[in-house]
Order: C-alpha cells, then sequence, then structure tokens
C-alpha cells in the first residue's frame, strides 16, 4: 500500500510538472524568453504608440506618420561595434531589396536608437557609413527618454550597459503592420527572410 501511494504521489507531481511545463512554454511551443514573445507577438499583435520621433536629418515623425505602410524596424546604437555594425549592411541590404516596394511608399525601413547620446548627426553617420541610397531607411531616436522606455518595451529591447561605453543588448527585424501593431518578430541575421516576409504580404 505503500508502495502504490508513493507511485500515486510520483504520478501526480510528474503530472502537475508537465502541466507547468505546459503552460510556461505556451503549450510545449516556447521553450525560451525569446521564443515566447515572438509567439505573444505573432498571436497578439502590439498596438505601435505613435511618440515622437526624431530622424537624422533633424526632422520629426512618429510611427503614427508612418503608418498606411510596412515597417521593418530595428533597434541600434551608433557606436556598437557588434550587432549594429553587422545590422546597419543588413538594412543597406533591405533597401535595395525592397527598392521597389519602397518607391511605391509600401515599405519603410526604420532604425531606432536607444542610446540617448545618439543625435541627428550620430544616426546620419550611421546610415552613411553602412551604404544607405537615400530612399526608405530612416534613423530616428525618441525626443524624450520616457518615449525611448516605452518603445523598448514595447517592442522588448533589453539593453545593459557594458561599462565600456556601449550596450549589451538583444537584437531582431520587427516587422510592424500597415495598421501601426508589432506583428512579428524575425531574426535579426536573416534579411532575406525579412524581405521574403513583407514580398509575401504585398502580392496578391
Amino acid at each position: 500500500m505503500t508502495v502504490l501511494r508513493t507511485l500515486l504521489a510520483s504520478l501526480a507531481i510528474l503530472v502537475a510538472g508537465i502541466a507547468v511545463l505546459a503552460f510556461s512554454t505556451d503549450g510545449f511551443r516556447a521553450y525560451t524568453t525569446e521564443t515566447a514573445r515572438r509567439i505573444d507577438v505573432r498571436t497578439h499583435p502590439r498596438p505601435v504608440p505613435p511618440l515622437v520621433l526624431q530622424a537624422a536629418d533633424g526632422t520629426r515623425t512618429s510611427f503614427a506618420a508612418l503608418r498606411g505602410r510596412w515597417l521593418l524596424v530595428d533597434f541600434i546604437y551608433t557606436r556598437c561595434t557588434t550587432y549594429c555594425s553587422v545590422q546597419g549592411g543588413e538594412f543597406a541590404n533591405l533597401q535595395r531589396w525592397l527598392a521597389g516596394p519602397i518607391a511605391a511608399g509600401k515599405v519603410t525601413l526604420v532604425s531606432v536608437s536607444f542610446d540617448p547620446r545618439d543625435e541627428p548627426a550620430q544616426l546620419a553617420g550611421y546610415q552613411r557609413r553602412f551604404g544607405d541610397s537615400g530612399t526608405g531607411w530612416v534613423a530616428v531616436r525618441a525626443v524624450a527618454s520616457a518615449d525611448r522606455a516605452v518603445l523598448m518595451r514595447v517592442f522588448g529591447v533589453t539593453a545593459v550597459a557594458d561599462g565600456l561605453g556601449g550596450f549589451v543588448h538583444n537584437a531582431a527585424i520587427n516587422v510592424v503592420n500597415p495598421d501601426g501593431k508589432l506583428v512579428a518578430i524575425l531574426d535579426w541575421d536573416d534579411p532575406r527572410a525579412a524581405a521574403r516576409y513583407i514580398t509575401r504580404r504585398l502580392t496578391p
């Protein structure tokens, strides 16, 4: 009888553990926080707030002003020598690959700096450094520090000072639909997948 009770107790613990794992991994689909975040965005698109942004040319814009087109959004800081130094080249490539939809006003690429030190001059220099062709790619920064924090929270961006003047941060290519909602988070190092994602949605 003692053995039976022990087996039943063990079985109950196992079942409870499986239930907790299923719940915490979204039905066993998500095994990391990043995967869970991507699934959540895909199933529950997040509205992007219409906060005021300053572009590399000094003009003001906002995510609200960019509605009506697909946006590919990344988060960078111009002094970065790791992810951002690759992402800049990737966005320059996307600028070429999506030249048609960009010219038609259907797509815009947006690089958002989370570094309060980045002024328009630094943003412009970042784009020049990676071969910006002048159309369809804007580098911006939030005008207010509180707005910067809001954007990072909405897009799930984490940046921690590394003690050397830079940041340790996550990276991704974020997709915002024409209604102004974050609908997908794609791998930062696979711009061709991002181009395919957009092209499929623009093809009748």
